[in-house]
């Protein structure tokens, strides 16, 4: 007859000779696992006891499912807007992801016994309110990740941990941790090493803790009080102690021994809780590298993984030759030919390195070395590519259909494969050219206009922030079909995908809150435009109605020219690009024609401003005239044309806008040779001050500088002024001249210089070459005189 079960209260302990078995690891130790699976055969557990949340038991179950691979990452994520997240990463060598297979193939009960989530991230912010007030400079918006120390506790773990290399004779902690302790392969040496490591470690360390991060010393005894108290409900609950393997992160595993109280349930139920879902996601070796952010003693998961096959197959001797013939096959394959000696020889001078360290293997650190030397000839700078994809690889996890995912990440895998571009979900990024018209060689309409759907749902993922996709400037700037992306998925976007779960349940809901989140914060016509615009792009029809309608009641109150201008542009683009997209923008023209009208007729008053606004207002001048010459038909252009004449005309405005002004009637051809000789006359001659002189002249050269290099007769007007002053009057036009011509490129100058040539009769290529060529000391020095140039009484 079995005995009955002696349940244990919070204030009591379990005999000392009836602890489980305590199993301390290095998260993403291949040793570890190793070790671990030894132990579990030998124990044949009926409970497995892991940290990790205890909330998570339902994806526990899911992370053993057919056709998951890793790496895969648990998410948690608060239900509530500003978005806080927990991850926890698995590789195929994490122990904690062994035992869950182990559990699973050999029906032993498995659970995570840490912190629920809700837990977890509300201390987390008390930790970073806490941190925040002891360091003001920080904000609480760049608060440090759950697994990273506080800064003041890890500049003692640091050095406490550089200080072991230099006992140990190693280049770094990490070949310290490697050579004694992912290479210790014999029974029981793996264990018994890191209890006695982290116990050592731990009271090397606790003091200083508990003085200069209390809240982390206060968060880890909470959380270790926690996990003692669901290994004595999984006691409670009938499994002998003796057949209960509990996993935990090396440095909690001394303190989780039942010795010690655990924690009750008034203590629980007084820790604060925010509400909490969870959700599974593929991972990348990127992420799981310390060159992203999360090292947890794993900087290259690729050579990791090679060490962790070699491992299960009995064969550590290969993993040498494995990793420096990928190294050579990495560089073959990037031009770079590496011979199979190379090779051997690399081999060799990596064990011979191991040998000096009294090492049995080469580390990771003796292999690079090997391969810098032997394939790189020294030059890191060679290899330094090949190194990166043998090291961290880029290896990205997946997930089958029906595990537990957030209704908008199905979303995005179905239309991924609806659209098509289910290859472009890989951590090495590709272009991607759409062209948005109807593609009549197909039969089908998904087909034909398959471009134009994928545009629209590129756009829903930017609006909603998830950066899977960065579009780039097209090559033609007038082709409002071509649209150029490049795409790259990351762990960072899968983790933004369940963000958007707040805002819809489909890609398509999630944007239009999203830019409707935004309409309601709208305060500006512009701003107005640029909704319009994101709707138009993402193909939401009502969304794009109610951002004209706020536009329209903006409208009324607007009297800012540039921001009339910038509205004018968006306006004009849609316009340009509405058909293109299948929507109607018949509603948008008779605003276009409103604003633009009462763009120019401001464009007087505005253009009273100082030289700082007007580069802005240039911009905003451009902008009009583009829609002017786009929507000739819409707008009055003829008004325009006559405005930009008066203020090209204008003394009393800012001087470099009448200048661009005047370039732009240039341009339209309302001016000629006669009205040019006149102005540059008027403008450049001595009795302007020099500033509006030179703020004129700018103005002139910012518009369209080809057109201004073929009108000859601007450079001869131009020559014959010059040619016409006196000594000191020269000299004060060369001070505002040369400001003027320093934003022009240095072929610009030299088309310039060939156009001098000609006009004077020197020769284009011969002038060209003399004007290019350096200054010498005399000339720098009267060039550097300008500058002290006193205008005083000219």
């Amino acid at each position: 007859m079995a005995e009955p079960i002696q349940r244990l209260r919070g204030d009591e302990r379990v005999d000392g000779d009836r602890e489980p078995h305590y199993y301390g690891i290095r998260h993403l130790s291949p040793a570890g696992s190793f070790h671990l699976l030894a132990l579990l055969q030998e124990v044949q557990p009926t409970a497995l006891l892991i940290e990790g949340p205890s909330d998570a038991g339902h994806l526990a179950v899911q992370l053993t499912s057919r056709g998951v691979v890793p790496p895969v990452a648990m998410l948690a994520y608060t239900e509530q807007l500003p978005i806080r997240t927990l991850l926890y990463p698995f590789a195929d060598y994490s122990p904690e992801y062994q035992a869950l297979q182990w559990a699973h193939r050999n029906g032993c009960h498995a659970e995570f016994i840490d912190l629920p989530t809700g837990i977890a991230l509300a201390l987390n912010e008390k930790r970073h309110a806490f941190a925040a007030e002891d360091h003001p400079e920080e904000s609480v918006s760049d608060a440090k990740p759950l697994a990273e120390p506080d800064r003041n506790m890890g500049t003692v773990q640091h050095h406490l941990h550089t200080r072991i290399a230099e006992l140990s004779g190693e280049y770094d902690y990490e070949s310290y941790w490697e050579r004694n302790f992912e290479h210790q392969l014999q029974p029981g040496v793996y264990q018994r090493s890191i209890v006695h490591y982290s116990a050592e470690m731990r009271a090397l360390t606790e003091q200083d803790e508990r003085h200069l991060a209390p809240q982390e010393f206060a968060y880890n005894e909470i959380r270790e009080s926690y996990m003692r108290r669901k290994i004595r409900d999984a006691i409670n609950a009938g499994h002998s102690p003796e057949k209960i393997v509990v996993l935990s992160g090396a440095h909690h595993t001394p303190a989780l021994t039942m010795r010690h109280a655990v924690m009750t349930d008034e203590e629980l139920d007084l820790l604060p809780r925010v509400p909490t879902k969870m959700t599974l996601m593929p991972y990348s070796y990127y992420k799981l590298s310390s060159h992203s952010g999360y090292g947890a003693g794993n900087q290259a998961p690729a050579y990791f993984e090679l060490l962790w096959t070699c491992m299960r197959q009995g064969e550590m001797g290969k993993l040498p030759a494995l990793y420096l013939s990928t190294v050579a096959s990495q560089l073959r394959e990037r031009g770079t030919w590496r011979s199979t000696a190379s090779v051997i020889e690399g081999v060799r001078l990596a064990e011979a390195l191991a040998s000096l360290h009294d090492g049995v293997q080469p580390t990771w650190k003796d292999l690079r070395d090997a391969a810098v030397v032997l394939f790189g000839f020294g030059d890191f700078a060679v290899v330094a590519d090949a190194l990166a994809r043998t090291d961290i690889g880029t290896a990205i996890g997946s997930l089958p259909e029906g595990v537990s995912q957030t209704p908008v990440q199905d979303d995005l895998n179905r239309e991924l494969k609806r659209l098509k571009l289910e290859k472009y979900k890989t951590l090495v990024a590709a272009d991607l050219e759409l062209d948005l018209r109807e593609n009549r060689r197909v039969k089908s309409e998904e087909l034909a206009f398959i471009d134009l759907h994928r545009s629209v749902f590129l756009h829903r993922l930017a609006v909603l922030g998830i950066r899977f996709a960065r579009k780039q400037q097209v090559r033609q700037a007038d082709a409002t079909w071509a649209e150029h992306w490049v795409l790259q998925w990351s762990p960072e976007a899968e983790i933004e995908t369940v963000e958007s779960t707040l805002k819809g349940e489909t890609i398509e809901l999630a944007a239009a809150y999203a830019i409707h989140e935004e309409l309601l914060a709208c305060a500006t016509i512009t701003e107005a435009a640029k909704l319009i615009r994101k709707a138009c792009e993402c193909g939401l029809p009502h969304i794009m109605g109610q951002a004209t309608s706020a536009l329209q009641r903006l409208a009324v109150d607007a009297g800012n020219f540039e921001q009339i201008a910038m509205t004018v542009h968006e306006l004009s683009i849609l316009l340009q690009y509405g058909s293109i997209r299948r929507i109607d923008t018949g509603s948008l023209i008779p605003l276009l024609r409103q604003l633009f009208l009462r763009g120019t007729l401001m464009l007087h008053d505005a253009a009273s401003c100082n030289d700082d606004a007007a580069a802005a207002m240039a911009s905003a001048m451009h902008a009009m005239h583009a829609a002017a010459q786009e929507h000739y038909q819409e707008v009055d252009e003829q008004l325009w044309i006559s405005t930009l004449t008066a203020l090209a005309a204008r003394d009393d405005r800012n001087a470099k806008l009448s200048g661009y002004a005047f370039a732009i009637v240039l341009e339209s051809g309302v001016a000629g040779e006669a009205e040019c000789a006149q102005e540059v006359s008027r403008r450049l001659s001595p009795g302007i001050p020099a500033d509006l002189g030179a703020g004129w002249f700018e103005g002139l050269s910012m518009r369209n500088r080809y057109a201004l290099l073929s009108r000859d007769y601007l450079w001869r007007q131009l020559d014959d002024y010059i040619s016409s002053l006196e000594a000191d009057c020269f000299k004060r036009s060369l001070v505002f001249l040369r400001r003027a011509f320093g934003s022009f490129e240095p072929r610009e100058k030299a088309a310039i210089a060939e156009l001098l040539g000609d006009l004077w009769g020197s020769g284009a290529e011969e002038t060209g070459e003399m004007l290019q060529h350096p200054l010498d000391e005399v000339e720098k020095e009267q060039l550097d005189e300008l500058n002290d140039f006193d205008f005083g009484d000219i």
